[in-house]
This record gives structure tokens, sequence and C-alpha cells, in this order.
């Protein structure tokens, strides 16, 4: 018996072995010489010890970056799960016309960057549809993407092109509830507000964490819209730390680059941990 555990377990080894050897050099050794070009120059490639964390925690572009970067988090993490949320109960209880539904919110997610760039454009431009309307209602129109709304505009895309893939996850944890459980709150004359609170979310909390984790990684892919708009120094409300990286990149400053990506990666497992510990702690 205890042969076999061993042999099943050398088989379930020799499955992972491929996975993690890609993943030792493509993405923890790779890790490894960031961490050591943070602690060094970046010409002379001299030990630095701290002196270029130091720097950049002094920098106030990386300042303006992190406050940019957590504001965006704060705001549209929190808004995409609860209307995701609402959205795929509402979905759920159509039955096959929710379906159908669900498919079209998923659209976005097929568009290509260019083209969501380009509506943009479009939209939020001096000469834009926006400012249009706003003229032919006798509103002043605005360069909106010149403007503080430059950062609502990038929550509202990111909200847009986020939305499907959460209604889809969230619809798949409301499918392994069982309707046994609905029909008997019915019974007893549970509302729909008491079934969502007292059987519908708690019972989604195993998505939940999930979900958050997902969302959180995907708020850090927004660059490429941004970038395609405004370019390399957008408007300071949505100037975010893909900026500041991509132009410490074009300026070869790879000591300070390192150093704040070694500071946004230690951040970013510390806020999965500590999601991880809450969920933990829920349990």
């Amino acid at each position: 018996m205890k042969k076999n555990r061993i042999k099943g377990e050398n088989i379930g080894l020799c499955f992972l072995l491929p996975s993690l050897t890609g993943v030792c050099l493509f993405v923890l050794l790779p890790f490894l010489d960031v961490l050591r070009r943070s602690l060094s120059s970046s010409v002379s490639e001299e030990w630095a010890g701290f002196q270029n964390y130091w720097s950049i925690l002094h920098n106030s572009a990386f300042r303006l970056a992190c406050w940019n970067t957590l504001r965006f988090v704060g705001v549209c993490i929190p808004s995409l799960l609860a209307i995701s949320l609402l959205l795929a109960v509402f979905l759920q209880h159509l039955g096959r016309p929710g379906g159908i539904l669900k498919t079209a919110f998923l659209f976005p997610m097929a568009i290509p960057v260019a083209s969501v760039a380009l509506v943009w454009r479009v939209l939020f431009e001096n000469s834009g549809l926006w400012n249009s309307l706003l003229c032919r209602l006798g509103a002043v129109p605005e360069d909106w993407m010149n403007s503080p709304a430059a950062f609502w505009v990038l929550c509202g895309s990111y909200l847009w092109k986020n939305l499907g893939y959460d209604i889809v996850l969230w619809m798949a944890g409301l499918s392994g509830i069982p309707t046994q459980i609905y029909e008997a709150a019915q019974v007893d004359g549970a509302g729909e507000w008491k079934i969502f609170c007292k059987i519908t979310f708690p019972s989604l909390l195993p998505s939940l964490y999930t979900i958050s984790v997902l969302s959180f990684l995907n708020s850090f892919k927004v660059f490429r819209e941004a970038y395609l708009v405004a370019g390399d120094y957008p408007n300071e409300s949505m100037y975010l730390l893909q900026h500041l990286f991509n132009n410490w990149f074009r300026d070869l400053s790879f000591d300070k680059l390192s150093a704040g990506a070694v500071l946004v990666a230690a951040v970013i497992l510390g806020l999965i941990l500590l999601l991880q510990r809450i969920w933990n702690w829920e349990e």
C-alpha cells in the first residue's frame, strides 16, 4: 500500500515537472535577476544596497503613480464585483434568454485594444461625439482626456472590458447552488432580497476570493488603452505605475525600474495573502 502511494506521488511529480521547470526558468530566475539589479547600480552594476528603493520612495512621479493605481483599484474592483454579481443573478433568473445576454457582455473581451483606443478618441476628444452632444445641449465642451475626468474614463473602460468575464465566473458559482434550497425558501415565504442575503451570497463566498484576485490582477492590464490614447505622459489623474515603468525602461533606468517592480510585487503578494487570510478566517 505504501509503495503504491509513493509510486502515485512520483507519477504526479512527473506530470508537474514540465510546468515547474517553465516557472523556474521564465518566472523565478528572471525575478531573482530583477532583485539583484534593484540592489545595484544600473551603469556599473556596483552594489548600491537599498539606495534605489530610497530613491524611488522619494520620487514624486512614483508616489503619484502609486496613488493613482491604488485609487483605480479601490474604485474599480468593488464596483466590478458588485455590478457583475447583480447582473449575474439577474441573468440567472432569466433562464435561457439570460444565456444569450451573457454572450453579449463577453463581446468587449474580443475587441482589440487598438479599436478600444480609437473609440475613446472618437468619444472624448475635443471634436468628439460627447462634446458635440454637449454643444447641442448648450454646455461648454471640454478636453476630457486632458482633465481629471480622464481617470473616470479609464475606470469606465476597465468595467466595460471586464464585466462579462466576471459575470461568467459568478454564473458558474450560481449554477452550483441546488434549486431545491430556493424552492424551500420560497415555500417558507422568503422574499427575493432575503434569499439573496441568506442563500445566494453565502453560497458564492467560495467564488468571491477567486474572482477578487483575478479582477485585481486584470486591473494592471489597462495600460495599453491609456497609452494608445494619451501616450507616455497622460493627464496626472490617469498616470499609473505602468506609465512610470514604461518611461523608466525607455530611459534605461533599470535600477529604479527593478526596485519599483520588487516593491509592487511585494505589495501584490501581500494583498493576495491578506485576502486569503480573511477568507480562511471567515471559514
